[in-house]
């Protein structure tokens, strides 16, 4: 998997993006932060401290906050090099 979205299940945004990035075929795991407590801290570290979902954290340890699809294809494309 290229990226990891931090969620949790009443997030709107974060159904809408599962949504866009499955009609586009991107694979991506998804991590709830409210059954996995220590995954909310990756999301504090990513935000400032704020739980702000949905996070990507990407395989160089980068990370967005409620991106875009076009923005998400952008860094997977320049982490594809």
């Amino acid at each position: 998997m290229s990226f990891t979205m931090y969620t949790t299940p009443w997030c709107g945004y974060c159904h809408r993006l599962k949504s866009q990035l499955d009609r586009e075929g991107i694979g991506f795991e998804i991590v709830d932060i409210e059954a996995h407590p220590e995954a909310a801290a990756v999301v504090e570290q990513a935000n400032g401290g704020n739980q702000t979902v949905p996070t990507l954290v990407y395989s160089d340890g980068t990370a967005q906050t409620n991106p875009s699809v076009a923005q998400i294809k952008e860094k997977l494309a320049a982490l594809a090099g």
